[in-house]
């Protein structure tokens, strides 16, 4: 691997470790208990495993999710990948990264929460992001070189401390680890939200390379799956290590959320030091996900509407300013059925952009699965949000898989196969 290979992979672990990436796994961690290698062994899956498939299928087609999608239908292109860039921008991912940031390291030496104390943090927090996104050529190197490495360091000194100063027994599973930790691990893994940011983030790595003289499409995806490697082997140390933390500490305890039990491992490990170290690493981990994804949709939503990139990403800035000034909570209430929905929706797309040779990148496959498969999810985010349909429920319930969340497998097979045998032309490319 030569420079350009680790500045880019080490800026896109940046980009990936976000606010969520903190915060799942320690509570899968702590509620898996003995069962955590193989909770956590479904969780790389869905949240090492599918993004840097996602960022690869991106420098496949050498353009941005939009192609990916437009192989359904180009309304169903514009519609959805509009959708899913402002669920990891404005809407979701964002705020999300800046009050998880807030609540993790200025939060621990306050008495209890502070909406005044929330408003001057997220006012300075997006005030440097904005001016950090206004160029995004420069943020390759100002993440890859300067900030991962400090991130890297402070993650180092945590987990080297969990792994020689926390001895406690781990726990016994708790009810829905129990019987499948493995599937159970898969499904949380939506939670990090990564497989569609990494949609996203992917045009930013093929952009950065096509910036280093790599333009050919065999030399962009192999220079991406080798950026994508030194990421995912970074991302699932990181994962695996933290999460164990969390099952370490299921048995100290009770903590509402994986930010309280980092916390309090960063307390028993190392006291007052330990709540600066965290603080450093959820700042920097925010900070970098937020410039990523701002400059993503900054870049996106230029190419459909007549506003420049500054105009967006000042609008990105200022709504995500807004809604994070609602609290995690809130935000975390209604992202769940969004991601529920959409995240099965964009497993499919990327899966069949690799698979396509073997149906002859036919538009009916797509349709057809795209098209069972969001059937599923829509009932599986409508129930997520609180919704109850008992007729539906006792239908789907004979669905393969879907007592652990993973109902619309065989209906996206099914789709895709009937597709096939009514499959025409191959799915129109989309041209920018």
């Amino acid at each position: 691997m030569n420079k350009n290979t680790f500045i880019i992979g080490f800026m896109l672990f940046a980009l990936f470790f976000g606010a969520g990436n903190l915060i799942y796994p320690p509570t899968l961690g702590m509620e898996a208990g003995t069962s955590y290698w193989a909770a956590i062994g479904g969780f790389v899956i869905t949240g090492v495993g599918l993004p840097i498939l996602a960022v690869t299928a991106i420098s496949y087609v050498n353009n941005d999710a939009r192609e990916l999608a437009d192989k359904v239908h180009p309304m169903f292109g514009l519609i959805f990948t509009s959708v899913v860039y402002l669920a990891i921008g404005p809407f979701f991912g964002v705020p999300r990264a800046a009050t998880v940031a807030y609540e993790m390291s200025l939060e621990p030496f306050m008495n209890g929460t502070s909406s005044l104390m929330l408003f001057i943090f997220t006012s300075l927090f997006f005030i440097l992001v904005f001016v950090v996104s206004l160029n995004p050529s420069k943020m390759v190197d100002r993440i890859g070189q300067y900030l991962t490495p400090i991130l890297l360091l402070s993650i180092v000194g945590l987990i080297v401390g969990g792994f020689f100063l926390l001895d406690n027994p781990l726990t016994a599973p708790s009810e829905k680890y129990a019987a499948s930790p493995f599937f159970t691990g898969f499904v949380e893994g939506y939670l990090t939200m990564d497989a569609i940011a990494a949609l996203a983030f992917g045009i930013i790595v093929v952009n950065a390379f096509k910036d280093r003289g790599i333009h050919s499409k065999q030399g962009l995806v192999k220079a991406t799956l080798k950026a994508g490697a030194l990421t995912g082997i970074g991302l699932i140390a990181v994962y695996s290590s933290i999460g164990w933390i969390g099952a370490k500490m299921a048995g100290t305890g009770n903590f509402a959320n994986g930010g309280e039990i980092l916390s309090g491992a960063a307390d028993t490990m190392f006291g007052t030091f330990g709540a600066l170290l965290l603080g450093v690493i959820v700042s920097l981990a925010c900070f970098t996900t937020c410039v990523g994804l701002i400059v993503a949709c900054g870049q996106f939503f230029a190419k459909i509407t007549p506003l420049s990139y500054k105009w967006i990403i000042t609008l990105v800035t200022v709504v995500s300013y807004l809604i994070a000034n609602q609290g995690l909570n809130t935000i975390i209430k209604v992202s769940v059925p969004v991601l529920t929905f959409i995240y099965p929706i964009a497993i499919v797309l990327i899966l069949l952009t690799f698979m396509q040779r073997l149906f002859g990148g036919a538009q009916s496959v797509f349709r057809g699965a795209i098209l069972l498969t969001a059937v599923v999810s829509l009932y599986d985010g409508l129930t997520a949000f609180g919704l109850k349909m008992p007729a539906v429920t006792d239908a789907l319930e004979y669905l393969p898989f879907f007592s652990i969340g993973l109902g619309w497998i065989v209906p996206a097979l099914v789709g895709g196969i009937i597709g096939y045998l009514f499959k025409g032309k191959p799915a129109p490319a989309y041209t920018s």
